[in-house]
Formats: structure tokens, sequence, C-alpha cells
């Protein structure tokens, strides 16, 4: 994914840190709600997967709140005017909300199903699927470090798909 995205001209470097602690933070909560789902009585204290990626979202957005004052807390008030005056703002702002708390609950049921790093290796072909998806329906072109970064993405998505067939322990 970085080499399929390292030649753009526009690129920023704190969005690229940004993005990977992100993605540390999501492997690691993908990790630890693993482990919470096979604790012994959580369900029946927690009830279902949704309410456990509810529980683990609120918490999140809390803990991200001191972050989030720190960076942008001078910038509230110009974003509440902005946003009393501009009613696409809150339609945007509810619409993405609901589609990325819908796709995270899907994924963390599907983690449920799989495992930790199945779900990474899942994660890592979307961003392919996408950077390919997206540079299709703008009509932009495929430069070769494009094309060698989401080849080296969809080649280990396969290689791990497959490697436990390739390395069969000798019986």
């Amino acid at each position: 994914v970085i080499l399929a995205s390292v030649k753009e001209l526009d690129f920023a470097w704190s969005a690229l840190i940004a993005a990977c602690i992100a993605n540390m933070f999501a492997a690691v909560r993908g990790n630890e709600n693993k482990k919470l789902m096979e604790t012994p009585g959580l369900k029946d204290r927690i009830g279902t997967v949704g309410n456990q990626f509810a529980i683990t979202t609120v918490l999140g957005f809390i803990l991200s709140l001191p972050v989030l004052f720190l960076r942008e807390g001078s910038r509230f008030g110009e974003f509440v005017q902005l946003a009393k005056t501009t009613p696409a703002i809150w339609m945007n702002l509810v619409a993405s909300g609901l589609w990325f708390y819908g796709y995270n609950e899907c994924a963390t049921m599907t983690l449920k199903k799989t495992g930790a790093v199945t779900q990474s290796v899942a994660n890592t072909a979307k961003r392919v699927i996408v950077i390919v998806g997206v540079a299709l329906v703008l009509g932009e072109s495929l430069s070769p470090i494009k094309l060698i970064g989401c080849s080296i993405g969809i080649g280990g998505v396969f290689l791990y798909s497959i490697i436990d067939n390739l390395v069969k322990p000798k019986k």
C-alpha cells in the first residue's frame, strides 16, 4: 500500500504517520477484542458481539477526547459556526459515522469467526482493492510503482491464504 501511494506529489507524511498509528491501534483493538470474546462468562454479562463493539467504540471515543482537544480544541468554535450554517456538514458527519460504525461492527463480527491476523490480512487486501478501484473509477493511470505495490499486497494476501498447504507438517 505504501509503494502504491509513494509517488503522489501531494503526499503528507503526517497523514502516513497518523494512518500507521491508527492501523497499529486497530490491530491492538482487534487482538484484544478477540481475547475478550474468548473470556469465559463474558457473553452472559455483555451479550452479543455488537454490544462488545459498542462498548469498545465508546471507550475509544472517550480516550481520544484529550487528543482531540489538544490538537483541534482551538478550532472547535469555528467548526460549530460552520456546522450551523452548512447543513451538508451534519449530513456528511452522520453518514460517515454510521458507515464507519457499521463497517467496524461487521469487522468485529468477522473477527469472532476468524482471527486477528486473518482480519489484518483482509484489511490489506481491502486497501489494495480500494486503490485499484478508485483508479479505475476515476480513470487514473496506474503507474508501474502503483502496480508493483498493489501486486505485493495481493501476492501477500494470496500467500497467506495458501501458506498452510505449502508448509504442511510431515506425518
